[in-house]
């Protein structure tokens, strides 16, 4: 696959992916990768929370951080906050990142 291909960009201090959210959920998953309209590639998730007060943003930061075994301070939502689509800021080793999220998508 290649890097432009990809719904993940990485950063000096870690990984930001681009996610699309569903809230109210019946489980906390993070599926596979799909697309946008415009084609544009993202990484597809649920959540149980519902979309009030962050609760969706906290779980869906929450989720990505035990997937990627970082602890739940070190993933958090800079982009989208109100929308389904969000881009996602996970701090850590950005090669270590993009190998288990790659493993946690296959």
């Amino acid at each position: 696959m290649a890097e432009q291909e990809r719904p993940w960009k990485l950063q000096a201090d870690g990984i930001l992916i681009t996610v699309r959210l569903t809230p109210r959920s019946s489980k906390d998953q993070i599926e596979k990768i799909g697309e946008q309209s415009d084609g544009r590639p993202l990484v597809m998730a649920r959540v149980r929370a519902v979309p009030e007060k962050g609760a969706a943003n906290k779980a869906i930061a929450a989720l990505f951080a035990k997937a990627l075994s970082v602890p739940k301070s070190s993933a958090e939502v800079i982009a989208g906050s109100t929308a389904r689509i969000k881009t996602l800021r996970v701090y850590g080793e950005p090669q270590e990142l993009q190998k288990r999220l790659e493993d946690h998508l296959s």
